[in-house]
């Protein structure tokens, strides 16, 4: 049996000090997986439905496949298993800003590591979503796509979610990374969520793609109308589970829009 408690790993980031702890939880006996950012809890495996209903949601919309897709936030790998557990799945691109977190997955020090980092389908991409999707620099400078920079040899980055393949265009793009548009980890996220940020985001989905979005606060009208405006087909989708911490039913929400066709 593991230790009651154990922080696996910590390191300093250029976004705060960051650890990885496990915790052996009194009332099931489980091992349960944290993460915090300084003295912020950032996820847990106790809470994992709206992560996997992200995916469950965004891409029940969309048709037969074969399907590209990005995710934007690699966390615990919630996100992205559910996708590659998705037999339509052909390909799956995992942008997360921080390399000690792509790095618990390669090390297999998170339980979902081993099979992302092993699955030929799955590339993990160290870089900031928020500037890739832009097509340059987020506020306090960009972090760069495993070494990637412009042509010119200056920090911008191409735009597009796969540094291989600059404005390559997916049939998903699944985010969790912010609490929600109005709760962001960085300054520089905040202009993904209006028009101009959601327009440059949408061009990197085919006609008729989608983006799919979670947050932590219950459905954001105003959001919902700058959604609206960029894409053709909106929801918000609130997803309840389990609070074992607090007892009763907590509550995500997962944002599903679509882009026109043709």
């Amino acid at each position: 049996m593991s230790a009651r408690f154990e922080e696996i790993d910590w390191r300093a980031t250029p976004m705060g000090e960051i650890s990885l702890r496990r915790r052996r939880d009194p009332a099931s006996g489980e091992d349960v997986y944290e993460v915090k950012l300084d003295d912020e809890y950032l996820m847990s495996s106790l809470f994992t439905a709206g992560e996997v209903e992200l995916t469950r949601l965004g891409l029940a919309v969309l048709p037969d496949g074969p399907l590209d897709v990005a995710v934007g936030g690699l966390g615990l790998g919630y996100t992205a298993r559910a996708a590659l557990d998705d037999p339509r799945v052909r390909s799956l691109i995992v942008v997360d800003a921080l390399a000690e977190v792509i790095d618990w997955h390669r090390r297999g020090l998170v339980p979902l590591g081993a099979g992302l980092a092993s699955d030929p389908r799955c590339r993990l991409v160290r870089g900031d979503f928020f500037a890739m999707a832009a097509g340059g620099a987020a506020a306090g400078g960009p972090v760069p796509a495993d070494g990637v920079q412009a042509a010119d040899g200056s920090d911008e980055v191409p735009h597009g979610l796969d540094p291989e393949t600059p404005g390559r265009r997916f049939h998903a793009i699944l985010l969790d990374v912010d609490h929600s548009p109005r709760h962001v980890l960085h300054p520089g996220h905040a202009a993904l969520y209006r028009p101009a940020g959601l327009t440059a985001l949408a061009e990197l989905l085919h006609p008729g793609g989608v983006f799919a979005l979670w947050s932590n606060d219950p459905p954001d009208e105003e959001f919902g109308a700058v959604l609206a405006e960029v894409f053709t087909e909106t929801a918000a989708h609130v997803v309840d589970f389990a609070n074992p911490l607090q007892g009763g039913t907590a509550t995500n929400t997962v944002y599903v829009a679509r882009r026109r066709e043709g």
